[in-house]
């Protein structure tokens, strides 16, 4: 019998985030330590149907964010939401196929960043990557994560709220009035820039508004900020951690999802930023009381604007960070001397780690 832990790697998923799923979890499975780890791949494909990929990570268009798709073979599974069992089970036969020790959810958006995998793993008592389900489910809106972090005294760009239910009409002239004439127009529940719009004029601004709304039932408008674009990877449960800060230079007035992910040209990463060390300690801490505020366990991406003032802005956290070839969270943990497949395993670690402390609290 293998003496070593049992990943169960999720990846894809519901989200419109789904392709960017995928990519980071190819790099997550070439990195990690099968010296420890027996990894068992587990593919959500867009209708929610979870399967247990036979064949690896084989991929069709495996570097394109746009296009990249699973293609391996496939079984249809379960896994038991009974306490203890931590069964993987085909959907077919009822075989099971491996029992799971920790859960990896590499899957971004809805549906597996926002407190959904992480209430189902609480409820089979498997130790699960990242956040709880308070952390991430807070971490995802937008708009809560700017109202308790504006209440405790950081810094957030001004911003309202628009809900599809009483106030999608809210008059053009009065959030203008608020804000400026610059804004991002931004879905509350999604990451990945999917759903943001960048706008100056009133046609524009009911157009980005209807493009919110197709993605989340609230749709939250900001004022634009002029600063610099940095951020910093925090990690850990009791103990926290800061990496060094990077810093995102865009060709364009803004890092848009093409930026992000399909022109490899789209932006200059600088790790680490070239700041003073009072600039950077700033951030750092800046970066750590945020990761305290909002419960957040495991790891964050804490992104934020510096201001001309040395002022700190934060415009948003992203729970699970992506892991992929161009993404900063590793990279700036490999700056601050933590190698890529280090920072797996410490991850998962920080899992078990946490999975063991809530198991030993009296929560009857």
């Amino acid at each position: 019998m293998s003496n070593k832990t049992t990943v169960g790697l999720l990846f894809g998923g519901k989200s419109p985030e789904h392709n960017i799923s995928i990519l980071s979890a190819k790099n997550i499975f070439s990195a990690i330590d099968k010296d420890r780890f027996d990894v068992i791949l587990i593919y959500i494909n867009r209708a929610g149907v979870w399967h247990f990929c036979k064949d690896g990570m084989l991929l069709e268009n495996g570097d394109d964010p746009k296009t990249v798709t699973y293609i391996g073979e496939k079984t249809q599974v379960s896994l038991s939401q009974n306490a203890n069992d931590r069964q993987l089970i085909d959907a077919t036969s009822g075989e099971v196929i491996a029992k799971i020790d920790v859960l990896y959810p590499v899957l971004h958006g809805n549906f597996g960043e926002d407190g959904s995998i992480q209430g189902f793993a609480k409820l089979a008592n498997i130790a699960c990557v990242g956040c709880g389900i308070l952390g991430s489910a807070v971490g995802m809106d937008k708009d809560i994560v700017k109202r308790i972090l504006r209440d405790a005294g950081i810094g957030v760009a001004d911003f309202v709220t628009l809900r599809k239910a009483y106030n999608e009409d809210m008059n053009y002239e009065e959030v203008i009035a608020k804000l400026g004439k610059e804004l991002f127009v931004k879905p509350a529940n999604l990451g990945s820039s999917v759903g943001v719009s960048f706008v100056a004029d009133e046609n524009a601004y009911n157009q980005a508004v209807e493009v919110g709304f197709s993605y989340d039932t609230k749709v939250l408008v900001e004022e634009k900020v002029t600063g610099r674009e940095i951020e910093c990877a925090v990690m850990g449960n009791e103990i926290i951690e800061a990496s060094v800060i990077g810093e995102i230079l865009p060709k364009s007035s803004w890092y848009s999802f093409e930026n992000k992910y399909v022109d490899e040209d789209g932006a200059k990463l600088a790790i680490p930023a070239q700041l003073t060390p009072a600039q950077a300690e700033k951030a750092r801490n800046t970066a750590i009381e945020t990761y305290r505020l909002l419960e957040c366990r495991g790891l964050t991406r804490v992104d934020m604007f510096l201001l001309a003032d040395d002022h700190i802005i934060v415009n948003e956290v992203n729970t699970l960070p992506g892991f992929t070839k161009v993404s900063m969270y590793p990279k700036m943990w490999e700056a601050a001397g933590l190698p890529y497949q280090q920072l797996v395993t410490k991850l998962i670690e920080l899992a078990i780690e946490e999975h063991q402390k809530m198991n030993a609290l009296m929560l009857i």
